[in-house]
């Protein structure tokens, strides 16, 4: 080992330096998902110039266990998605750093309101209904970075979190007072639906950031940082990174907006309570 890859992996210390990604509510699950983040924490650490085994990685599907994983101490970086970190950036001291851009996707994607045709013309027309999101664990972030813009949802809006999408969707169609919030690939998909007639998007939210790259509290020194970014940037100039990426589902790793992350937090802190 080199003199610089010796400081940068007693910079990082002698233990793994993990990345936890959080997608509550989207499919897989720790233990299907471990063979691909083993082989991303394989590809991050070549590309960053650290030895083989510095950097770990691991998944979580639900918001509480991936809560419980980022508290641990050797959990250093945070691959979550928005929602999850809007909520969680102060309690866990998340700093942004990068953009995860899922496979065939954007950098940046907007989330849309859908629900039966003609029954909902306003955000107080859904009074007493279930506004029904892969996001719903985060209620601030639906009311507010995703529906803000749009207007104050009702008090009598209940907002829900659910995988179930499909099922949801289904329902709004049928003339159930139900709503379905869905995010950039779920809204991509809708004009498939056989029943897709039925549906028509109320409300769009301005672009936001698809997913956040973050460092936890000062776990991860400045060199470490420096040299672990330039890993996730070049990935894509590899096999062995543009492999890592295919197993995760992930286009690439781009330098953040952070205006339009600003933007979504100052949103998701004017929500009401």
């Amino acid at each position: 080992m080199n003199a610089l890859p010796m400081a940068l992996a007693l910079a990082l210390g002698a233990e793994p330096t993990v990345l936890v990604a959080v997608a509550p509510g989207y499919p897989g699950s720790t233990a299907e998902a471990q063979p691909a983040m083993d082989a991303l924490a394989a590809a991050l650490a070549a590309g960053a110039g650290l030895p083989a085994g510095s950097v770990a990685a691991t998944y979580h599907e639900s918001a509480e266990a991936g809560l419980e994983r980022l508290r641990r101490p050797d959990a250093g970086l945070a691959m979550v998605t928005l929602p999850f970190f809007l909520q969680h950036a102060g309690a866990l001291a998340l700093e942004a750093r990068l953009t995860a851009v899922p496979r065939g996707a954007q950098a940046t994607e907007v989330w849309s309101l859908v629900a039966r045709k003609g029954r909902v013309t306003s955000p107080g027309g859904l009074e007493g209904w279930r506004i029904t999101s892969v996001a719903g664990y985060a209620p601030a972030f639906v009311a507010g970075t995703a529906l803000g813009g749009w207007g104050r949802l009702p008090p009598g809006a209940r907002i829900v979190q659910s995988g179930q999408v499909l099922s949801a969707l289904r329902k709004a169609a049928a003339g159930e007072d139900v709503a379905v919030l869905l995010d950039g690939a779920q809204a991509a998909a809708l004009p498939g639906l056989p029943f897709a007639g039925e549906l028509e998007v109320v409300a769009r939210s301005a672009p936001l950031p698809a997913s956040v790259v973050a460092t936890v509290g000062k776990r991860v020194p400045p060199q470490g940082w420096k040299a672990i970014e330039k890993g996730l940037l070049g990935l894509r100039g590899t096999p062995s990174g543009m492999a890592a990426l295919e197993g995760v589902r992930m286009e690439a790793f781009v330098p953040l907006d952070r205006k339009g992350l600003e933007a979504a937090a100052k949103a998701y802190a004017a929500a009401p309570p």
